[in-house]
């Protein structure tokens, strides 16, 4: 059965008596997350050398005999198969068509919707078939701060829309860099936007803000191909789109500072969390090219094309890139004045 979002959860509780567990999707993070629980759910520990037995690809003739014998300890056997794919479908099937007392947890990052494993699994009554996918804006917005909870710490407003939009949608590696980030600022601590910007580092880091650089600077080319390679490398439109907008925001902080009497190099080094001493040339180019009244404009748009994003259906990756090009080509038709 394919296992529906809802029930996800009270599942990997308690899988029952299913036999085969197939998780699938293109968060290879969660697929672990979720492979561990459910080991853990029924063997108790993932570490049970009695009760778990991990398969490699050489070892997939094992699975029937695995999972038709009882641990000397008692209790249910799990056979867990990382990285498994169509040549695992035979046992799979073999699995689910005999009464065996184990449970086969099969992880299968990347796996095509055609395939002959997931359509076993999720034909088969004793079977459950979980897809696992990179969280959108919403979901990764509730799973921070459900994981700050759980790591005793808080994050103000600014913070929250920063971590948002600056870390990818996989899930282990979003836990993992808000765990650096709790004992960043301690037990019961306050994450403010500095915080987050000296502690975390972004699964799309350099990239995601190459392109937003290369925008503001009016080189489409450049901010392209930047682009490309951070949507590739797990930002996300809304996330990208995020992180324009709070660029957009300190340029125009950064300009009103300049219009009450300081110079550019002033108002650039008082911006708090401060401008990457790197990127401070371009920062200070950008703040040439760009009037407060533009700035507000291409803020107002980004806000417009995030909000365009997150509605369902909406062509979220063609919505960022027409909005960092637009914003490109109008930053290079400004520096051509």
């Amino acid at each position: 059965m394919k296992l529906e979002a809802r029930r996800v959860e009270a599942f990997l509780a308690d899988p029952g008596a299913v036999r085969a567990v197939l998780l699938y999707g293109d968060d290879a993070g969660l697929i672990a997350e979720r492979a561990a629980r459910l080991v853990q759910a029924v063997a108790g520990d993932v570490a049970d050398p009695f009760r778990v037995v991990e398969l490699g690809r050489d070892a997939i003739g094992r699975i029937g005999a695995e999972l038709a014998s009882i641990p000397l300890t008692g209790g249910r056997l799990v056979v867990r198969v990382r990285e498994a794919g169509d040549a695992v479908a035979a046992e799979a099937e073999l699995a689910l068509a005999h009464e065996m007392p184990g449970l086969l947890v099969l992880e299968a990052p990347g796996l095509p919707s055609r395939s002959r494993l997931r359509a076993a699994v999720e034909r088969a009554a004793a079977g459950a078939a979980i897809g696992c996918y990179a969280l959108d804006a919403a979901g990764l917005g509730r799973v921070i701060r459900q994981q700050l909870d759980r790591d005793g710490v808080s994050a103000d407003p600014e913070a929250l829309a920063w971590l948002e939009g600056r870390l990818g949608g996989d899930l282990a590696a979003m836990r993992a860099e808000i765990g650096k980030l709790a004992l960043y600022v301690g037990t019961a601590g306050t994450v403010d936007l500095s915080a987050a910007m000296a502690c975390v580092g972004d699964v799309a880091d350099v990239s995601l803000e190459d392109a937003v650089f290369a925008a503001t600077l009016g080189e489409p080319a450049r901010a392209d191909r930047a682009l490309t390679l951070a949507l590739a490398e797990g930002a996300s439109p809304v996330g990208v789109l995020r992180a324009a907008l709070v660029h957009v925001q300190r340029l125009l902080r950064a300009r009103a500072a300049v219009g009450g009497g300081a110079t550019a190099a002033e108002a650039v080094k008082a911006l708090r969390p401060p401008v990457f001493f790197r990127r401070e040339p371009d920062f200070l180019t950008a703040l040439r090219v760009w009037s407060p009244r533009l700035l507000v404009a291409a803020a107002a748009a980004l806000w417009r094309d995030e909000a365009a994003c997150k509605k369902t259906g909406a062509p979220a990756e063609a919505i960022c890139r027409h909005a960092v090009m637009t914003l490109a080509l109008r930053a290079g038709g400004l520096r051509r004045r």
